[in-house]
């Protein structure tokens, strides 16, 4: 008669089994979403930069009748800052993306490049004279 009134303490092995396969259907929905949102945090310092490369590149257009650091390129290696000394812009330590900027008398291409997420594609953004920035190769849905 007492083992009715006894109370249950703790849960089954099938219950424990159902929130592991919650828990695990709701980390497959999740991570993904998680690792896409990440990559595009880190384009912003693609997109920054390009922007300030570019309003220099105006200033010294305005300046010397001509686009500076023709062919100059620029990588955050952790060891020292980086610069285009012309134009006066510097990739500080601990960036993502490699910079390259093609100049031209009356035009220039800033290429900022890398790989955020360890596959075979390069996440690859471009921005020119007239301001147009393009993501011509994105690393985050390919």
């Amino acid at each position: 008669m007492f083992s009715k009134f006894h109370s249950r303490k703790g849960f089954t092995l099938i219950e424990l089994m159902i929130v592991v396969v919650i828990i695990g259907i709701l980390a497959a929905l999740a991570i993904p979403r998680f690792m896409q949102a990440t990559t595009k945090s880190k384009q912003s310092e693609a997109k920054q930069l390009l922007k300030q490369i570019y309003t220099m590149q105006r200033t010294y257009r305005q300046a010397n009748g001509l686009y500076g650091d023709n062919g100059a390129s620029a990588a955050a290696n952790g060891a020292a800052i980086q610069t285009f000394p012309q134009i006066g812009v510097e990739v500080m330590e601990g960036n993502i993306y490699q910079y390259d900027i093609v100049a031209a008398a009356n035009t220039f291409t800033a290429t900022a490049t890398a790989n955020l997420d360890d596959d075979a594609t390069v996440d690859t953004w471009t921005m020119d004279q007239n301001g147009n920035l393009q993501n011509t190769i994105d690393d985050v849905t390919t």
